[in-house]
């Protein structure tokens, strides 16, 4: 018997969204299961209710043939076979008592395809699964770019029969379970009438021949668990968080393509640099006289060691900039800067005649 998402959620069946939403929501908490006194079921029921009922698309569907036909929610109802890969060009017009019905140059295939949203018959190209990897660098490697191998263990073609899962040297024959179409037919009937689901052949993968003898190394399948050398270049001035995407390097998958390799960058953080934007930046310490007198500081940088000229006077939090010794801004060999944030370091104690010359200086209204 169908399902009453309505009294599952508690709402009358003209509820707009937001009753339909804080219906959810109550029932949601009360039974989440984390929660004491939670109730799995219930709380599981309730999702597949709003699921259906918080889409206008699969509403529609549900209130008019008390199901949902097309992806994305539950399938409920009396029992009848959904639509899903169903060939409707065959149509017969069947199942209507003793009637026969002839549709002209209707084309019912392109008619259901438009009214439920989906194509109908159509093959699809397999693809492999996408694999996700985390990848930690230094923050100099994520300045200036570097390359990284990395060794994963995944699915990828054969290498003895190259993804064809047949022994080397050995012929082709046709497949027996679709008879070389590479496809197969099923006809099943509903309160429409027969239809007829395509899919593809299982056997041959579609290809509608197979091997006389099968790849011992695979078994015939085309692909196998490995371990695979992937270099990883990471481009310079990459930022933590960022993701790289590798096309193709993914789980392979016989007579189809494979899928991509995303690596999530984690950059590890410097003892003395950050970055904001393209500039580089430091903290210098000076001494209190180097404020007031001006000097000269040895600077180690991710560039090597630099002499750093502190300005006569300069103030606390200052900002000295080294022009193009910051972050590389891709090609052109164009920079961003070095900025050099100053830090005057005041002495803890001072000595009997520190004391004494900072008195003069305050003397002179210094």
């Amino acid at each position: 018997m169908a399902k009453d998402y309505y009294e599952t959620l508690g709402v009358a069946r003209n509820a707009n969204k937001d009753e339909i939403k804080k219906a959810f929501r109550n029932l949601a908490h009360k039974f989440h299961p984390d929660k004491k006194g939670g109730d799995e079921k219930k709380f599981k029921e309730a999702n597949e209710a709003y699921s259906v009922l918080s889409d206008d698309r699969k509403r529609s569907e549900y209130d008019s043939y008390g199901r949902v036909f097309s992806g994305g929610g539950p399938s409920t109802g009396s029992g009848q076979a959904g639509f899903d890969g169903f060939d409707f060009s065959n149509f017969t017009g069947e199942g209507f008592g003793n009637a026969n019905f002839d549709f002209g140059d209707i084309n019912l295939g392109d008619m259901f395809s438009d009214f439920f949203g989906r194509s109908t018959g159509e093959r699809h190209r397999q693809r492999g699964h996408d694999i996700s990897i985390d990848l930690e660098i230094l923050f100099e490697e994520s300045i200036f770019g570097v390359e990284r191998k990395i060794f994963i263990t995944k699915a990828g073609i054969c290498d003895v029969c190259r993804g064809n899962g047949a022994k080397p040297g050995v012929g082709e024959k046709t497949c027996s379970a679709c008879n070389g179409k590479g496809k197969l037919h099923e006809t099943k009937r509903s309160f429409l009438g027969s239809f007829t689901s395509v899919r593809t052949c299982g056997t041959c993968r579609g290809a509608g021949k197979v091997p006389e003898e099968k790849c011992p190394q695979c078994r015939g399948l085309g692909v196998l668990r490995k371990e695979s050398e992937i270099i990883v270049n990471i481009p310079v001035g990459i930022s933590d968080g960022e993701v790289i995407r590798l096309a193709g390097a993914g789980e392979a998958v016989a007579s189809g393509a494979p899928g991509d390799l995303y690596a999530k960058i984690y950059v590890k953080k410097h003892s003395l640099f950050h970055k904001e934007g393209s500039n580089l930046v430091i903290d210098l310490k000076i001494k209190l006289t180097t404020a007031l007198l001006g000097g000269e500081y040895n600077l180690k940088t991710l560039d090597g060691d630099i002499v750093v000229k502190v300005p006569v006077g300069v103030s606390f939090g200052e900002i000295l900039r080294v022009r193009g010794k910051g972050v590389p801004l891709g090609r052109g060999g164009k920079r961003g800067d070095l900025l050099i944030r100053v830090k005057i370091e005041l002495p803890a104690h001072l000595s009997k005649d520190a004391a004494e010359l900072v008195e003069k200086l305050k003397e002179k209204g210094i």
